[in-house]
């Protein structure tokens, strides 16, 4: 149904939004809004003398020219004469930090910032805990085969095959599936993996609807905004992870294609789509009213830590007493879209405040768009065909950043089905972790595979190589296929030429031998691989094939 608002009307909708928390039964709550009313807002990093100015406006203004005037008593002017500069802010240089830096040499190193050795300890020491209770044939995981199961589910996701057992196939299946473990260990360990221990689990987490998810979630958390400073454009939006099981903080959101699932608030960087920090919606405590301005304070939260960036979101978020306390945090919340009353296509009008700017855009007949922004202090209007306020161009570049990281996981993404929503919420986790260590890496060496189309692919892939092949190098016992079996073979062989692997090569020189406590025997051989000095006696032969 749509809906008609007059300028004054139109106005009142931005400074009175309702953003209240949805109530719910406690199983599945319903977030949908009125397809014809869209909005956004915009506020923005100022000079400390323009966030002072902006918390009081003067409401005796002059009359000589017209006013609109909202139910809260706020005045805007058809003109900027009295409107402020705008003044940016200075960020953080984008990119990697220098922690990340220092440490980034290869996709491993990259994804081992982010899922560090901390939460595979974790894992390791919950799911062995619940593996001895519910296995009686259970053998204890170690971190190389943890490390394992990653990346036979990262290789899953990029072969598209995450759901299938025929990649353990003996003619039809990849080899490197069946020589790094048996589908079966796969999928108990799937069965047996656990973050937490639910009968020692302290009391402040009883409470918790998070608490199954919540020590390894807070963990990986705390990493995100530690490697990378985002650009100046950043985005506030959430993210469905699709789920249909049982949980009591599910999510309704018939505009999503999972349509029911887990929420989460995403600040995301809107040049590289890197997630800076996540917020997962647990929904309303029991007992309690629903939130009350809800999306000021995700807002709040999500850009805590962020001074001098512009953040952009939807309408559920908008308000302007937001857009006035980001204002004063040196911050930016360019505007989301509002029906309003109908006019000639094309046409604009505009109204000011001192910090703030809110223009009505008929883009065509029977229907407005109205934003509200306080970077933008000017009426400017683009000089092609469509005449759009810069306002609307701004914010569609700026809008789609968290629906390109869904995009990114969405096209390669490690989920399996599952009727446990915390192994939901961890392949979204190793997905996500995925994209912002692919995002560090070409980062920090923007050469790699730069003449590649498909950078991400190659990335996931070597990524997931790297993480199986310490577990492919100790197997004990050789695949039953002769492709596995001779990729096993491989894998070990170099790790004994890497450990032991000498062979006698003449040097120019004769010195003595490294190893031997006489230092007066002279011999010319050196290593193959390291160049030291070595005799006879302290030196293996290989042959050809064997090196």
């Amino acid at each position: 149904m749509k809906k008609t608002y007059t300028t004054t009307e139109a106005i009142d909708y931005l400074t009175e939004p309702t953003d209240s928390e949805p109530e719910s039964d406690g199983s599945v709550t319903e977030s949908a809004s009125d397809d014809d009313v869209e909005f956004q807002l915009t506020s923005d990093s100022n000079s400390s003398s323009d966030s002072t100015q902006s918390e009081e406006l003067d409401d005796t203004q002059e009359t000589a020219d017209p006013m609109w005037t909202s139910k809260n008593g706020l005045h805007w002017s058809p003109t900027n004469a009295k409107t402020l500069r705008y003044v940016p802010a200075k960020v953080l240089r984008p990119g990697p930090t220098h922690y990340a830096t220092a440490r980034i040499v290869d996709p491993r190193s990259a994804f081992q910032l982010l899922f560090t050795e901390e939460m595979v300890k974790l894992i390791v020491d919950r799911t062995n805990l619940q593996g001895r209770r519910s296995e009686t044939d259970w053998i204890n995981v170690d971190a190389t085969e943890v490390e394992a199961y990653l990346g036979v589910l990262i290789l899953a996701g990029v072969y598209k095959s995450r759901n299938e057992s025929t990649q353990w196939d003996d003619h039809t299946g990849r080899p490197i599936f069946r020589a790094t473990m048996p589908h079966r260990n796969l999928q108990k360990f799937i069965s047996n993996v656990r973050f937490d221990d639910r009968l020692t689990r302290p009391g402040h987490y009883r409470d918790d609807k998070l608490a199954a998810f919540r020590p390894i979630w807070d963990k990986w958390l705390y990493r995100l905004p530690l490697l990378f400073n985002p650009g100046v454009d950043v985005c506030v939006d959430e993210q469905l992870v699709g789920f249909r099981g049982r949980c009591i903080f599910r999510q309704y959101i018939p505009s999503k294609p999972a349509k029911y699932g887990i929420k989460i608030w995403v600040t995301s960087d809107v040049s590289t789509s890197y997630a800076w920090k996540m917020q997962i919606y647990a929904g309303k405590s029991a007992g309690c009213a629903p939130e009350v301005k809800q999306g000021q304070r995700v807002v709040r939260d999500m850009t805590d830590g962020l001074e001098g960036h512009t953040v952009t979101t939807d309408n559920f978020f908008t308000s302007y007493a937001l857009a006035e306390e980001l204002l004063k945090k040196k911050k930016e919340l360019p505007p989301h879209l509002l029906q309003t009353r109908a006019r000639a296509p094309r046409s604009s009008e505009f109204a000011f405040r001192k910090t703030t700017t809110a223009v009505s855009y008929v883009p065509k007949r029977g229907k407005n768009l109205l934003l509200l922004s306080t970077k933008h202090r000017e009426p400017a209007v683009s000089g092609e065909e469509h005449q759009k306020p810069v306002m609307i161009m701004d914010y569609n570049r700026c809008k789609g950043a968290v629906d390109s990281l869904d995009k990114g996981v969405g096209a390669y993404s490690c989920k399996r089905k599952t009727s446990r929503w915390p192994m939901t919420l961890f392949y979204n986790l190793i997905d996500v972790s995925a994209i912002n260590a692919f995002v560090l890496r070409v980062a920090v060496d923007p050469s790699w595979n730069q003449e590649k189309t498909f950078k991400r692919r190659l990335f996931l892939e070597e990524l997931g190589r790297m993480l199986v092949y310490p577990q492919m190098k100790r197997r004990e016992r050789l695949p039953c296929t002769p492709a596995a079996a001779a990729m096993v073979q491989s894998q070990q062989r170099a790790e004994n030429s890497e450990a032991s692997g000498s062979a006698d090569t003449h040097g120019k020189r004769r010195r003595g031998c490294s190893f031997c406590t006489n230092k007066r025997r002279k011999i010319s051989t050196t290593c193959s691989k390291c160049g030291i000095y070595i005799c006879k006696e302290h030196a293996l032969q290989f042959c050809s094939s064997c090196k």
